[in-house]
């Protein structure tokens, strides 16, 4: 068997027992104007960052054993030095099986922002996570404003660049008296 071939087969496995464990299957994931669920409420592996209301959140879901992922995180890394001072927070959701898998990750892949992991898979669970990576844009309220499935390079990050700057826009104009 190809190594694509059996990586196909190892991430559709994959899919399908995230598919099992969503809270909801009749909601099926998150969807843009939803509610994000309360990350207070989960126990992770790691900290959260501090209060988050009235932030730009942007949520992503990865593995070390995903190669998108992997590109993704520059990426990543960048949108927070670019925007952290302007409100965006960004928290990366790890879904490893062991935490020592994502700490080798973060040692080839080091990163300022916040990660934790969501061991018991709980949160994976109530967004119906089912592809990797899986990010979701919250606004300062908690809402979804965009749901990003996989990471397809350049073209994946303008799209980040152009939501969050959208939203930083609106942000500040509502801010204004």
């Amino acid at each position: 068997m190809s190594l694509n071939r059996h990586s196909g087969l190892v991430l559709g496995a994959f899919a399908l027992g995230l598919n099992l464990t969503c809270a909801d299957a009749q909601a099926g994931q998150l969807k843009v104007g939803d509610a994000f669920p309360d990350l207070a409420k989960f126990q992770f592996e790691g900290k959260l960052p501090g209060d988050l209301k009235g932030k730009l959140v942007l949520v992503d879901f990865w593995a070390s054993w995903c190669g998108p992922c992997k590109a993704s995180f520059p990426a990543m890394e960048e949108l927070q030095q670019k925007y952290g001072a302007k409100g965006l927070v960004i928290l990366a959701v790890n879904l490893d099986d062991k935490q020592s898998e994502m700490e080798d990750f973060l040692k080839k892949h080091p990163v300022t922002f916040p990660v934790v992991r969501d061991a018991a898979k709980k949160l994976v669970a109530a967004a119906c996570i089912a592809s990797m990576p899986t990010s979701f844009l919250l606004d300062g309220e908690g809402k979804v404003r965009a749901v990003h499935n996989g990471f397809h390079g350049e073209g994946t990050k303008k799209q980040y660049v152009s939501e969050i700057e959208g939203l930083l826009k609106t942000t500040v104009a509502q801010a204004k008296p």
